[in-house]
């Protein structure tokens, strides 16, 4: 017997969502994870390689090795190249791994805890709380958590975004998936108005328009000092999750077959939500909200590796990895001088594969005769 607050069954159409759920893919596991490590190791590569200077590959890795005592040979390369690589370019790709790696396992557990496959950190309104929450602390100056008062206030923006769109999705007991979306589109929208408001109200007019630039989603500010932050939030975030992996299965398959299988839903979920919040109201206040790659990440590895969680995380946060890294280095290059956002291109790719998501859905639902 579930109790009110776990029974959220889903409406008919979202029954045949394509999550896969143990459906096995048409490549192995392992395969899929080495060919993504040594394209994610080809993507820092040219991360590092590409920009206004263009350094060679070859270089790079000297460069690199050096750095961290592996080749104690005298540099043939100028300082200001070692500074280009190691100052500016490392931290900004290491968070841009970082970042895509946490938004694409943050989606992929979201799609499994309310059984949605439309389920993204974006789209939900999340990533809008955690940037209503980061900006109140720049705006007002709190510094009452010290250097992570801004993680801090994007998390507990995320959280209450996330809880809110939930309670006001589900009516009756039941969640449906256009109801989901139209309430987190809602949130999202009265959220960013809010935001706006603060930024428009604010005498510090040089800040404003940092915070606005920052909204847009970008990578560019980091430093070696900061990148710790939203690097432990990701290991821990994927190694709790990985450790939930059975649970996230069992999710899909259904809540009474969950509860039938030992697992306290309601408690479960509740954990996983300040989980994710926390690693996306961290990345948040590190990259701005960066959309769709929670959305878009996720479903194309299951394509490769089925619907299993044991599989599906490491895959995920190898491919949004090498996807952000990727979609930085267009952002820095495909207007050059000028840098582009790059949560812009990720709305780019994100939103026509949105809409291709829920006409597919639909089609689906239709030739399978549900109303």
């Amino acid at each position: 017997m579930t109790s009110p607050a776990t029974d959220t069954p889903l409406d008919p159409a979202a029954r045949h969502q394509p999550l896969d759920a143990g459906r096995p893919g048409p490549g192995t596991p392992t395969a899929a994870l080495v060919i993504l490590t040594v394209l994610l190791i080809a993507s820092v590569t040219a991360g590092l390689a590409i920009g206004s200077v263009h350094v060679p590959p070859g270089q790079v890795w000297g460069i690199v090795t050096h750095a961290v005592g592996a080749d104690p040979s005298e540099p043939e390369w100028s300082r200001a190249r070692e500074t280009i690589v190691l100052d500016v370019r490392a931290p900004r790709v290491l968070l841009g791994a970082v970042t895509g790696a946490g938004l694409a396992v943050v989606g992929t557990a979201m799609q499994a805890l309310i059984r949605n496959p439309l389920a993204e950190p974006y789209l939900l309104g999340v990533s809008s709380g955690a940037s209503l929450g980061a900006v109140t602390v720049i705006v007002f100056g709190v510094t009452l958590f010290g250097p992570v008062s801004l993680s801090v206030a994007a998390f507990a923006g995320a959280l209450g975004a996330l809880i809110l769109v939930y309670a006001t999705a589900r009516t009756g007991g039941r969640i449906t998936s256009v109801r989901l979306v139209l309430s987190g589109v809602a949130i999202a929208a009265v959220l960013t108005a809010v935001l706006d408001l603060l930024l428009l109200t604010t005498d510090r007019g040089n800040e404003a328009r940092a915070v606005l630039a920052w909204t847009l989603g970008g990578l560019g500010g980091v430093s070696w000092g900061t990148l710790w932050l939203p690097s432990t939030a990701l290991l821990v975030g994927i190694a709790v999750l990985l450790l939930h992996a059975r649970n996230l299965n069992l999710l899909l398959a259904g809540e009474e077959a969950a509860t039938s299988m030992g697992l306290d839903v309601a408690r479960f979920r509740a954990r996983m939500f300040v989980l994710l919040s926390l690693v996306t109201g961290v990345l948040v206040a590190a990259a701005g909200p960066i959309g769709f790659v929670g959305l878009m990440v996720p479903h194309t590895v299951r394509l490769f590796v089925g619907g299993d969680h044991r599989r599906v995380l490491p895959t995920a946060a190898l491919g949004g990895a090498v996807f952000l890294v990727w979609a930085d280095i267009a952002a820095r290059t495909v207007a050059a001088p000028m840098e582009i956002p790059v949560g812009v291109l990720t709305a780019l790719c994100g939103g026509p594969f949105f809409l291709w998501l829920m006409r597919r859905d639909a089609r689906r639902a239709a030739g399978e005769g549900v109303a």
